[in-house]
């Protein structure tokens, strides 16, 4: 039986926190492949605009280059619209019978479970898996979900932490992969609020 990690989220843009992540649940969960896979839209932030899917994806390819372990899932943006989860892990399941999933999640996520489409497939389908942040303490496991807390390198990043720093003129060289703050400067990125 395969072990399948699943990382979903806007990646804008990823980050050096989103790569320990990845690298804590790969050891940590025993995962043989971890799909990241960049939304569209989320669901719970309807008003933001994100990057463009173009520009979101080449960042994700340049900061996962020689990482054959990792593979980037493009099915949500091709999809376009809201991102929902079920959707994702349904096609999956398909994909990928006899495998055991492991979606990873913020531990500000934990209390929208319940809120999240379809929760008694979404929680027999697969294990949410926590990403904990310093200072934060995972919220309780919401019925009917099974919760696991990653240990890994618990790191206070956030994507929205890196686009305010460059909408004030600061680097961010030493939070992103070499390739991604190339891009950030080339596109001007987050230079504006949005």
């Amino acid at each position: 039986m395969k072990r399948i990690g699943l990382f979903g989220g806007s990646f804008d843009p990823v980050h050096l926190g989103h790569l320990l992540v990845a690298q804590a649940a790969c050891e940590e969960l025993a995962l043989d492949r971890l799909f990241f896979i960049p939304a569209a839209q989320s669901p719970f932030k309807p008003a933001s605009e994100p990057a463009s899917a173009a520009l979101r994806l080449r960042m994700l390819r340049l900061a996962l280059v020689g990482r054959a372990d990792y593979e980037i899932d493009e099915q949500e943006i091709q999809r376009g619209g809201t991102s929902f989860t079920i959707d994702t892990v349904r096609s999956y399941v398909r994909r990928f019978p006899r495998s055991e999933f492991s979606y990873l999640i913020g531990t500000d996520h934990v209390p929208t479970l319940p809120k999240w489409r379809e929760v008694d497939e979404l929680a027999r389908l697969v294990q949410f898996v926590v990403i904990p942040r310093p200072g934060e303490v995972p919220a309780a496991s919401p019925s009917p979900f099974r919760i696991q807390v990653l240990g890994g390198w618990p790191m206070k990043l956030s994507s929205s932490e890196i686009r305010t720093r460059v909408r004030s003129g600061l680097p961010v060289d030493h939070l992103v992969p070499f390739g991604v703050a190339e891009v950030i400067r080339e596109a001007w990125l987050y230079q504006t609020l949005s």
